[in-house]
């Protein structure tokens, strides 16, 4: 890990710096900042959302999904060569019965040289081609939003970060450093039940099932790096990182779960084809605590693969496709050191997905159609929606998050009784 550090950092070093005119200690002249300083400007939304299950889920007890009063309130601040960005939101979550806050972002970001910038803070970060599918972004994801309909943005958890990305002519560096480690907000049986291998059931723990995350010191902190240009108008991108899987994945202690050691390396390419936009993606997943893949508490080794290809067929209709496969290595080692194979991933998971966009009334109002369909799996997570923008103002959304599948123990299955619909009312200011 600390060969990858230092390497990191010297590969943001250019070969040769340009000339600067302006000397970075200038900067911080206290005067400079008085003088730029100005009145913040306010903006942000007031939103209401409601959601409902359309079956009883009894593990839950519960048919509400979404029941939110949120206001965002978002401000940047530009002075002596930095800038300041704060975006919060105060929420009352009617499911969870209590008022909350979070700092979406609260960064501040500069250029100490021409070659140069960074951004430090509580910040949401992604990297990657796929739409709703993460191979090389790594960084943490919020799957209750997700699944109980609220906006998209909130599918990207923050997190507290160092990002340092450096330009030049030959190749541009994007270095992610993440000294406490973070977590996906996963499902733990509060607002969603899950399967259980070990009980073969789906459940919803009491208190809510929970991981020993790493100790806070500094070697477990986790680091992504990105290498990317576009050449000829291919974009291309080299991915490296250290770190932990975002969800539980070590049971080697099953009374208390924890988040299993992973590194990955990864390439993608994006070029225009066809009229559209092509991409291809691929990964690999070294699981450091089991590289034979013979302990079933761990993950095995994984190559991943992802390619999709996006086009407007008509006018304001446009059409998204991927096709996804995970591979997992050594699988019958996997399968014969189980106790319970029954409920192992097969070795080949293949994924296919769509996305259907139809924008009408001067894009006032969008129709889309998200689709998940697992043909090994035999399971699908449909997410139909519309949405109405009566003015700069007035926002109104509507939607469903349809699940399925034959097997209660494969992922999109799991959320049968979860399928719910939800609306939300939005006011910009």
């Amino acid at each position: 890990m600390r060969l990858l550090l230092a390497t990191c950092l010297l590969a943001l070093l250019p070969a040769a710096p340009p000339a600067q005119s302006d000397d970075w200690g200038d900067d911080w002249d206290g005067d400079a900042w008085a003088e730029d300083r100005g009145g913040l400007a306010w903006s942000g939304f007031a939103e209401s959302a409601g959601g409902l299950r359309f079956d009883h889920d009894e593990a839950v007890g519960r048919r509400t999904s979404l029941a939110d009063l949120r206001l965002r309130v978002e401000t940047d601040w530009q002075a002596a060569g930095l800038s300041l960005a704060v975006k919060g939101d105060l929420l009352y979550d009617g499911y969870e019965h209590r008022p909350a806050a979070d700092f979406r972002e609260l960064t501040v970001s500069g250029s100490p040289a021409g070659w140069l910038d960074f951004k430090a803070g509580r910040q949401v970060l992604t990297w990657g081609t796929g739409d709703l599918l993460f191979l090389n972004d790594l960084f943490p994801k919020d799957w209750v939003s997700f699944f109980a309909g609220r906006e998209d943005e909130y599918l990207k958890y923050p997190q507290n970060a160092l990002r340092l990305t450096s330009y030049n002519s030959l190749l541009n560096i994007d270095f992610v450093w993440t000294p406490v480690f973070t977590p996906d907000r996963y499902i733990r049986g509060r607002r969603f039940s899950f399967f259980s291998p070990a009980a073969g059931a789906i459940v919803a723990p009491d208190p809510p099932a929970g991981a020993r995350r790493p100790s806070r010191q500094l070697g477990n902190g986790e680091f992504s790096l990105r290498l990317f240009r576009t050449l000829r108008g291919v974009e291309y991108a080299v991915y490296a990182h250290h770190g932990y899987f975002k969800g539980p994945s070590d049971f080697r202690d099953p009374s208390r779960p924890a988040f299993a050691p992973l590194s990955s390396i990864g390439a993608s390419l994006r070029r225009p084809l066809f009229g559209g936009l092509w991409n291809l993606e691929t990964a690999w997943y070294f699981s450091r605590d089991d590289r034979g893949g013979g302990n079933p508490a761990l993950p095995n080794d994984q190559w991943r693969v992802l390619t999709g290809f996006e086009r407007e067929w008509a006018k304001n209709f446009t059409v998204g496709l991927q096709y996804y496969l995970e591979w997992t290595q050594d699988h019958d080692q996997l399968l014969r050191n189980s106790p319970t194979p029954q409920y192992e991933p097969d070795e080949f998971r293949h994924l296919l997905t769509s996305r259907l966009t139809w924008r009408t009334l001067q894009d006032r109002l969008t129709w889309s159609l998200f689709a998940f369909v697992s043909p090994s799996d035999r399971d699908y997570y449909l997410r139909p929606a519309v949405s109405y923008r009566h003015s700069d103002h007035w926002t109104l959304a509507a939607g469903l998050n349809l699940f399925g599948g034959d097997a209660p123990h494969t992922f999109f299955a799991m959320f049968e009784d979860a399928s719910n619909a939800y609306l939300r009312v939005r006011f910009n200011y």
